[in-house]
């Protein structure tokens, strides 16, 4: 048995030597503020969980019922001091990590404009961030780069030390995206649109993924992320524009039909307001946009309201009678 035991504690180092806590040791800057938010949090939390445990087994080694020294007072029910330390320091902790939390929600709000690219370095003034529409498909990744007007599927570049505003839907369900990397994951739903700021520090290749089950290819749905130099990210633009397909309508209702292990395909121009036309149901020829139902009607009264009448009554005369 001790040979076992031991023989499984020169196991443990080597097994763990093979993990890559991504999440610990990120290299952009939003998701470094959230781990340390979860060191500050998981510290503060052990200030009570780790007193308990220890008092919890001295009580048990001290009081034990081979132990003829403890005293013993069965009358017992009331002291002061116990009371204030039972009291005082998980309200302390709580406060804390009420205040830990109001502050980090505002500051990391996802949708909240960078005002730093690294600790200590602020944005500097006139940075455009780099602008990513990325549409969550089944199951894969569409990035388009309207300023690059560019798009690729299933990888996706930045360079280092730029912001970066990741405008995201979906084709048909709701996704998540979440390269561990770089920042927390954020939704993709289909006719919404979410918003994502982050910052890439390091040079190198980032695993990017799906962290919500969306069918039968979601294991499938992960693509590769590039942090690189300025220079280098435009070679990555001038090698997908070097491409000559172009995504139109045509191609995009195409490359939207599920498919699983699609490779990565660059395209080197975009028809202009695709993504719009993505994020507002219409690509296909038909339907009204779903921005378009907002516009008031002829009489003067709102698309909106008429297409729910509409709707409404259909399917009242529908109804079997």
């Amino acid at each position: 048995m001790k040979t076992l035991r031991g023989l499984l504690l020169l196991a443990l180092p080597l097994a763990l030597s093979g993990c890559h806590t991504v999440l610990m040791s990120p290299s952009g800057d939003v998701a470094l503020q959230q781990r340390n938010l979860i060191i500050t949090s998981f510290v503060l939390m052990m200030l009570i969980v780790v007193p308990v445990i220890v008092a919890s087994l001295v009580f048990a080694w001290r009081y034990r019922a081979s132990n003829e020294k403890a005293h013993y007072d069965p009358d017992w029910d009331h002291s002061t001091i116990v009371e204030l330390m039972i009291w005082s320091a998980p309200l302390l902790i709580i406060i804390a990590l009420g205040a830990i939390t109001w502050v980090s929600t505002h500051k990391l709000d996802p949708y909240r404009p960078l005002d730093r690219i690294a600790a200590g370095k602020v944005v500097p003034a006139g940075t455009k961030p780099l602008e990513v529409d990325v549409v969550a498909l089944d199951w894969k990744w569409l990035f388009i780069y309207p300023e690059q007007n560019i798009a690729v599927v299933n990888e996706m570049a930045a360079p280092v030390d730029r912001p970066i505003r990741f405008n995201l839907t979906a084709s048909t369900v709701m996704n998540s995206f979440f390269i561990p990397a770089l920042a927390g994951q954020i939704y993709a739903m289909p006719g919404m649109q979410t918003t994502l700021q982050a910052v890439i520090n390091k040079p190198g290749e980032y695993w990017g993924m799906s962290a919500n089950y969306s069918g039968d290819g979601f294991s499938y749905m992960n693509f590769t992320f590039h942090g690189m130099s300025e220079d280098d990210f435009d070679k990555w633009v001038a090698q997908a524009k070097s491409h000559g397909d172009t995504l139109d309508h045509a191609t995009y209702v195409a490359l939207e039909a599920p498919s699983e292990k699609n490779p990565v395909h660059y395209y080197g121009s975009v028809t202009p307001g695709l993504y719009q036309t993505i994020l507002n149901r219409c690509v296909e020829p038909g339907p009204s946009c779903m921005n378009m139902l907002r516009m008031p009607g002829p009489g003067g009264s709102g698309g909106e309201a008429s297409a729910s009448s509409d709707g409404h009554a259909a399917m009242l005369m529908a109804q079997p009678q």
